[in-house]
């Protein structure tokens, strides 16, 4: 288990380096060793079982709960999340700050209210990408490799055309195909780690949910480049 000591969300640091590595590389542990991917037959099986379980989590149209996030540091923060594919997800974390994580589809938005901070992203170049696909595409090579466990299955990938030398970790159950964590490992190694519990599926969820205000954006970082 990891430490769980508890730092607020209002921690700049945290948000800072913590939720940019989980939205860009960006996020769903400790490193896990590689399969060896030499022998052809043994990866095509590798991939397919990754196929068949990315298949199932992609079927879940949208899902609702709660999380935990280790940041490189160890330091841990939560909150809840909602998901509606394709490409909308939200974070709300926890603590006094109101710091959130949305996509709306199209892009990302880091937003800190206390710091009065909205940092945006092209959804595209983030590993959110892949994890919030209609359907994920685990062809092309993006199979890094699959480890098959008594109690988990993970999978890694990468896609150096989206999100570059970073790389995705998911774990799911072997027996349901649920999701179960998922870490951001970025260009520099440096670890983010989304843990979700108390999941919904298939839930309604109200779209504004998933709604970026660009307006503010821009008058936030236009004041930003005034000073």
């Amino acid at each position: 288990m990891k430490n769980m000591t508890t730092t607020p969300a209002s921690s700049r640091t945290l948000t800072r380096r913590g939720l940019v590595g989980m939205a860009l590389g960006l996020s769903a542990a400790a490193v896990l060793s590689l399969l060896p991917v030499a022998v052809a037959p043994a990866a095509a099986q590798a991939t397919a079982t990754a196929q068949k379980i990315a298949d199932h989590f992609s079927s879940i149209r949208t899902m609702s709960g709660e999380f935990v996030q280790f940041d490189p540091r160890g330091r841990q923060t939560g909150g809840k999340f909602y998901l509606q594919r394709p490409g909308k997800i939200r974070f709300n974390y926890d603590g006094g700050a109101g710091f959130r994580v949305i996509s709306d589809g199209r892009s990302v938005v880091l937003e800190n209210p206390r710091m009065k901070t909205m940092d945006l992203y092209p959804l595209s170049k983030t590993p959110l990408n892949l994890l919030l696909a209609d359907r994920i595409d685990l062809t092309g090579n993006r199979v890094r490799s699959v480890k098959e466990e008594d109690d988990q299955t993970v999978i890694q990938l990468v896609d150096r055309s989206a999100f570059g030398n970073a790389r995705i970790t998911m774990k799911f159950d072997p027996s349901s195909y649920e999701l179960k964590e998922w870490t951001i490992t970025d260009a520099q190694g440096k670890d983010t780690t989304v843990m979700i519990f108390n999941v919904r599926r298939d839930v309604k969820l109200d779209q504004g949910l998933f709604s970026i205000d660009y307006k503010k954006n821009l008058e936030l970082n236009s004041k930003k480049s005034n000073r």
